[in-house]
């Protein structure tokens, strides 16, 4: 049997607007709560979200902004940045994430590349001063440079206001007549991904790819308007921005913000304070929440389900969610390309399924594992490139057509650059990036079986395996280990005697780098091209 599965059709995808969408959903849930921001105790019901969406939405008009013109967002989690995304959706403007972590080159890169007009931002957050980065960018662009004409700031009152007040010479009837001019296939956002080479490239998604990406991951978490949603993950990211607001204006759930950036005792203050039903998260942020001393203090009984994305799932992680009884937590896989969920399990899939695989194909997609040179379709069990198509497959790259069509075939199949492997049952595996993927003396080694493997050494932590260059082998392995407190450190000996008999030598990891922490992006994905860099010069491989 081929590597090919094709999704359920039901139910049917959403062919609206993100904005006719928003307002289906207040007129069937007014009086709900919409949106709760821990950090200030702000909250909104459903109308009170609709008017304050509508009433920026109306701003935005009368500062001039217009369909298809680029309106940038950079900062961290808050109301405002769900405010925006809503309101910038109902005029037809093209949101572009930026990543909070950019500084003034990576700001410059992409205000200039997207041809950004207005950017909403943050002051400051953390070690980033937005301000500062804003006017250091605008003084040193010269020539055509930077298209952008105006900088609101979201945690400015003044600055804020002023742009609020823009929209008192704008009517309803105004956005009414802005809103209706928007077709679902219209470009919506931009979200640039982080490429290892060269600079990033602008994903370009429109209403549909979005809406019905957070819609989808939503029915298969099985959400209805009773539940609310804890959203620790980025917005700038499909994750939080899709996967989490999308997915609760789409079904009337409640989107609960439980801090701006990361923090696992805020993250579970608010699934405890707040009743949380689902709770998100890359595997990361449940461990370092599951490692809190104080665990047992807060109330998490009212969490059902959630997703889990980003990278592997641990075994023993997934085993201490099901013992505190998320029983329902589905584990999803996709890129930013494809809006993003391509494969997710189900609520009901055994503890196997969710620590060994990525799930089945999601409803109205397609996926398929091709032999990453000829391009053909593989027999099911062999390891492959992983390749998926349908509504959520990106419009192209920002600006790009060369690499758009690099990504995109002829056939509109997304080639993801990951490798994977589909079972009988439809059932896909990521074994690895194709550039992950480790050549040592002729063996192709994947570092995730291995990572799997040291995870059951009860000293560690959370482990990494890279590859570094070797003069006999061409590559060798390095393991990256954070361990237990209170454990010792281990060594490439202890490790090696440990695996011997019970993986191949040739996958036995020559080296041992124990670490604090791993380097990250902020999405909590962890940067193994960076990891294989510092491995190579703290070892002396050059």
């Amino acid at each position: 049997m081929d590597s090919y599965a094709r999704g359920e059709t039901t139910p049917a995808l959403l062919e609206e607007t993100i904005g006719a969408n928003l307002e289906r959903t207040v007129g069937a849930h007014a009086d709900r709560e919409a949106l709760v921001e821990c950090a200030s105790g702000r909250r909104w019901t459903w109308a009170d979200l609709d008017r304050d969406v509508d009433r920026l939405a109306r701003g935005l008009i009368g500062a001039g902004i217009e369909k298809g013109d680029r309106v940038g967002i950079w900062g961290p989690n808050s109301a405002e940045w769900t405010l925006v995304q809503l309101a910038s959706a109902k005029v037809g403007a093209i949101l572009v994430n930026v990543n909070p972590s950019y500084r003034t080159h990576e700001f410059s890169y992409v205000a200039q590349q997207s041809g950004m007009r207005m950017l909403v931002a943050a002051t400051s957050f953390r070690t980033s001063d937005y301000r500062a980065m804003v006017e250091e960018t605008a003084d040193r662009t010269t020539g055509p440079g930077l298209a952008l004409e105006r900088t609101v700031y979201l945690d400015d009152e003044e600055s804020w206001a002023g742009l609020l007040a823009d929209g008192e010479g704008v009517t309803e009837e105004d956005l009414r007549s802005r809103s209706a001019s928007l077709q679902a296939s219209d470009p919506i956002n931009i979200q640039y991904t982080s490429g290892t080479t060269g600079f990033p490239k602008g994903a370009t998604l429109s209403h549909r790819n979005i809406l019905n990406n957070g819609y989808l991951v939503g029915e298969v978490c099985r959400y209805t308007e009773a539940d609310r949603v804890c959203i620790p993950v980025p917005f700038y990211h499909c994750f939080g921005m899709v996967m989490g607001n999308l997915a609760c204006t789409s079904h009337g759930a409640t989107m609960v913000i439980p801090a701006p950036g990361f923090d696992p005792a805020l993250t579970l203050k608010a699934v405890s304070d707040e009743q949380c039903t689902s709770l998100y998260g890359v595997p990361t942020m449940f461990i370092a929440e599951w490692a809190l001393p104080d665990l047992a203090s807060y109330d998490l009984g009212s969490v059902r389900t959630g997703i889990m994305a980003g990278s592997p799932c641990p075994e023993e992680m997934m085993k201490k969610l099901i013992g505190a009884g998320i029983d329902e937590m589905t584990i999803a896989y996709g890129m930013t390309e494809t809006s993003p969920v391509s494969t997710q399990t189900r609520t009901d899939d055994t503890l196997e399924r969710k620590v060994g695989t990525v799930g089945q194909v999601a409803p109205h997609l397609e996926v398929t594992i091709v032999d990453p040179v000829s391009g053909d379709t593989l027999p099911r069990g062999e390891a492959g490139e992983f390749c998926t198509r349908g509504y959520s497959v990106m419009l192209g790259y920002w600006d790009d057509p060369d690499r758009t069509a690099e990504a995109i075939d002829a056939d509109g199949w997304m080639h993801t650059g990951d490798l994977g492997v589909m079972d009988d049952e439809g059932y896909v595996r990521i074994t690895g990036r194709i550039k992950d993927m480790v050549i040592r003396g002729g063996e192709n080694i994947y570092p995730r079986e291995i990572e799997e493997f040291l995870y059951t050494h009860p000293d560690i932590e959370d482990v990494q395996v890279v590859g570094v260059p070797d003069a006999k082998y061409g590559e060798e392995l390095c393991a990256w280990l954070r361990m237990r407190p209170g454990t010792t450190p281990l060594d490439a000996e202890a490790v090696r005697e440990f695996a011997t008999g019970r993986l191949a030598h040739y996958k036995i990891p020559r080296y041992v780098m124990v670490v604090e922490e791993f380097p990250m992006t902020v999405t909590g994905k962890v940067r193994k091209v960076e990891m294989r860099e510092v491995s190579t010069k703290e070892l002396g491989l050059e």
